[in-house]
């Protein structure tokens, strides 16, 4: 088979090997900066859902709700824990982020899905997961008083990777699994240190190769499954978009491919870029942090953004 990578734009062949040296370049050890790792989730309080709601049958597909105080009709943020994609981590870290947000008036509906490590996890079921449980909310919204018709999908780090592809899944051939008839409207994007571009994580073996075990191999191996799971190749979309992004990020996705996303889809895309000068990866997703303070806003600003265009 022909190499995907010859066909993708011009810019992307042209900016790509700038963004792998500053991979290289950004491997700083975020301990040493007084940033919070990887270790410190764990230790996150992790405040009870409202209901805990299966969409499927297996284990992993439920999500958790967070409901705001008073009375519906609520818009929802649909949120999408990260990870690197591995079963290690599951939604609770983000537990604090989704009562938060809705302590500020808006229902949070955290999705659980199967990752990889997890049985059935990986292509195609992790993707299938997530469109699955953001297409449930039709099924909720009535019983609590969710108003589906201002959705915000979101997520951090590889949930971000899927809150990208979930907006774009109606540019999903007809022919691929991952198809969906017809999936849920969403009406804006926000990307927590999202990667964009799967090809690119996995030229990088991001996460000890995490890609190559999630999409159940290389782009050249199987180039149907990253033109049907890799944001990069459902862009443009047309929601907005907000990719927020950690200046201190020493992660597995450093500001540079979000730069990156946007440089490639930006010409009918409305993306915007929030840089947070203080936000290593996690910052942005821990509410004590003055990150996830300017993370809160944007979100309130999405939902301001949409009700202006009712």
């Amino acid at each position: 088979k022909a190499n995907p990578m010859a066909r993708r734009p011009v810019l992307e062949r042209t900016l790509w090997p700038l963004v792998a040296a500053l991979f290289v370049a950004t491997s700083a050890d975020t301990a040493a900066q007084g940033l919070i790792g990887a270790g410190d989730l764990s230790e996150l309080p992790v405040p009870e859902a409202d209901a805990r709601i299966a969409y499927g049958d297996d284990a992993f597909q439920f999500g958790d709700l967070y409901l705001p105080a008073g009375p519906g009709e609520h818009p929802v943020l649909a949120f999408i824990h990260g990870g690197c994609f591995l079963s290690a981590f599951n939604l609770d870290h983000a537990a604090g982020l989704a009562r938060a947000i809705a302590d500020r008036g808006y229902a949070v509906w955290s999705i659980e899905y199967r990752r990889v490590g997890d049985e059935g996890g990986g292509w195609p079921n992790t993707f299938k997961d997530v469109g699955m449980g953001l297409d449930h909310l039709r099924d909720v919204a009535s019983e609590y008083s969710l108003d589906i018709g201002r959705v915000v999908v979101s997520g951090h780090s590889a949930g971000g990777t899927l809150a990208l592809w979930a907006a774009g899944r109606d540019k999903i051939d007809e022919g691929s699994e991952l198809w969906t008839a017809e999936p849920l409207d969403v009406h804006a994007v926000l990307g927590l240190a999202a990667v964009g571009d799967l090809e690119a994580a996995q030229m990088n073996g991001a996460c000890g190769n995490v890609v190559d075990r999630l999409m159940g191999g290389t782009p050249v191996q199987v180039p149907e499954r990253y033109a049907a799971g890799s944001p990069m190749q459902l862009a443009p979309i047309t929601q907005p978009v907000q990719l927020v992004v950690g200046l201190l990020d020493r992660a597995w996705t450093p500001a540079s491919v979000s730069y990156l996303y946007r440089a490639i889809a930006v010409g009918a895309d409305r993306i915007d870029l929030v840089e947070l000068p203080e936000s290593g990866h996690f910052e942005m997703i821990v509410p004590t942090t003055e990150s996830f303070q300017r993370v809160a806003d944007t979100v309130e600003a999405s939902f301001r953004e949409i009700a202006s265009r009712n």
